[in-house]
């Protein structure tokens, strides 16, 4: 029994959801994004809430029914408020740049990286040494925000690297003389 999935999804006035087979299209404010149905879960819209059931009790029901609430709630938040990841360089002369959708990384190799931002990836440096991605689709922007950090992942011993916002970086003693 998926205790996730039995949870309504509370749809603001702004939002609208249309089922569309096994699609089902959220639009708000910030833009549109779609969400796939399986065909075991059954979605009602009553007084501004969505709720999920399942048709049959089998174990693929069972698994997908708090997926795709999640998905859902994701999609209608995202639509609405938007997702935020902020990343940090710590390095000497580690910086980061922005020019249209093209990222530019100086991230202590012989090169800059160059990274192509994706489309409904809004990408701004508030200051050479941070990062910040905005979107409304919550996968896109977790995805992103791990092809950058995997440029140069925290070092372990130094503490260089690109890492998230707030991440706590546990450093290892070196050698002993």
């Amino acid at each position: 029994m998926s205790r996730m999935g039995n949870i309504p999804v509370a749809i603001p006035a702004a939002v609208k959801l249309e089922q569309d087979g096994q699609v089902v299209k959220v639009t708000g404010p910030k833009g549109s994004l779609t969400v796939p149905m399986p065909d075991c879960i059954q979605m009602e819209n009553k007084d501004g809430k969505v709720h999920l059931t399942r048709k049959d009790d089998t174990k693929r029901s069972n698994v997908l029914h708090g997926t795709t609430r999640s998905l859902l709630n994701g999609a209608v938040i995202g639509v609405t408020e938007g997702y935020k990841r902020q990343l940090e360089l710590v390095g000497v002369g580690y910086r980061a740049s922005v020019a249209g959708q093209k990222m530019t990384l100086n991230l202590g190799y012989s090169n800059p990286v160059e990274y192509q931002i994706p489309e409904g990836i809004k990408a701004t440096t508030p200051d050479p040494t941070h990062i910040t991605l905005e979107g409304i689709d919550k996968q896109l922007i977790g995805q992103v925000a791990a092809n950058i950090r995997a440029f140069r992942a925290p070092d372990s011993y130094h503490g260089k690297g690109v890492r998230y916002q707030g991440e706590q970086i546990t450093l290892k003693e070196g050698k002993r003389a």
